[in-house]
C-alpha cells in the first residue's frame, strides 16, 4: 500500500469539493491490496458514497456508482477488480447480511465498501480499513483512517 497517501489519510485530509473528495479515494483504492474490506463510518451526507465513487475510479469502473440504499449492495466490475458496494444502514442484524450471499460476488480480487457498518459489526472481518467521513462547519468534509 503506499504509505504517503495512507499517513495523510491516517492524520486526516480535508477536502473542498465533492471532486476533490472522489480524486483522493481514486488515488487511495488504487493502493489497496487484493481482496480489501473498506468500513465507512460517518452520519447522513457526510461524502460515504461519494468516497466509493472515487474508488470506484479507481478501480477503472466506468459505470456509474450511486447509493444502495434500497438495493443494499451493489456489484461494479472494474480493470481486472470488483467492488461491491453495500449500505447496511437498514439492515438490523449480521444474519440479514449473511442473507445476501455477499459472498458469491467475492471472488478475487474485489473490494467490499460497507456503508454503515456499525449496523453489521459481526460482519467486519479483521484488517478492514476503518475510514471516518465527516462534515465540518464551514461545508468541508474531512476524513480519516483508523
Amino acid at each position: 500500500m503506499d504509505t504517503s497517501i495512507s499517513a495523510r489519510l491516517r492524520a486526516g485530509v480535508a477536502t473542498a469539493s465533492a471532486e476533490e473528495t472522489r480524486e483522493l479515494a481514486a488515488a487511495w483504492a488504487a493502493t489497496l491490496p487484493t481482496d480489501a474490506t473498506v468500513a465507512l463510518h460517518g452520519d447522513l451526507g457526510s461524502g460515504k458514497t461519494t468516497w466509493v465513487q472515487g474508488m470506484a475510479v479507481g478501480f477503472g469502473v466506468t459505470e456509474p456508482v450511486t447509493s444502495p440504499t434500497f438495493t443494499i449492495y451493489n456489484v461494479h466490475r472494474g480493470r481486472g477488480r470488483l467492488l461491491v458496494h453495500l449500505d447496511a444502514y437498514r439492515l438490523s442484524a449480521a444474519a440479514e447480511a449473511d442473507d445476501l450471499l455477499l459472498e458469491e460476488f467475492l471472488v478475487s480480487p474485489w473490494c467490499l465498501a460497507i456503508e454503515w457498518p456499525e449496523r453489521i459489526p459481526a460482519w467486519i472481518p479483521p484488517g478492514t480499513f476503518h475510514l471516518e467521513l465527516e462534515v465540518a462547519a464551514d461545508g468541508r468534509h474531512s476524513v480519516l483512517l483508523r
